[in-house]
């Protein structure tokens, strides 16, 4: 499915990505080594048994990312111009390596742009949810989109 356009973004619709995804060891390393991240807590077993949590815990900037990645495919593929903001972050419980996410968006606004006749604004929020139907991260994001063409 492509992307929504804005008039079909209708405050309270609830759209849900059409795929989980099972985060693994790699996908947190690869991460964490992409953006220079070093922190023991994600990288270091050793470290992170010696921790609350018992083993390490996946970046939550990766857990954000995917949260969102997973919601383009059929929200915003091909019909959002650009990411205005994001407010309300939060990540409730950690993310496991093995842990599979599932994604759920809710438009919570939309307007039409004063400065650009053919977009709209949307406010969506995001919700990732483990396999256990545990809430672990959630984000309010502010989207340009386009207006169905003519």
């Amino acid at each position: 499915m492509a992307g929504l356009w804005f008039e079909e973004l209708t405050e309270g619709r609830v759209i849900d990505a059409e795929w989980s995804r099972t985060v693994t060891e790699a996908d947190n390393v690869l991460f964490c080594s992409m953006t220079m991240n070093v922190q023991k807590l994600h990288l270091d077993a050793e470290f992170a048994a010696t921790t609350e949590f018992g083993r390490p815990l996946v970046n939550s900037l990766y857990t954000l990312g995917l949260m969102i990645g997973m919601s383009v495919h059929n929200l915003t593929m091909g019909t959002t111009i650009a990411n205005l903001g994001m407010t309300d972050t939060a990540f409730p419980a950690p993310v496991f390596a093995g842990d599979t996410i599932r994604v759920s968006s809710t438009v919570l606004a939309a307007r039409a742009s004063k400065s650009r006749p053919e977009c709209g604004i949307v406010t969506f929020r995001h919700q990732a949810f483990n396999q256990h139907g545990t809430l672990v991260a959630t984000c309010d994001r502010q989207a340009l989109m386009r207006r169905r063409p003519a």
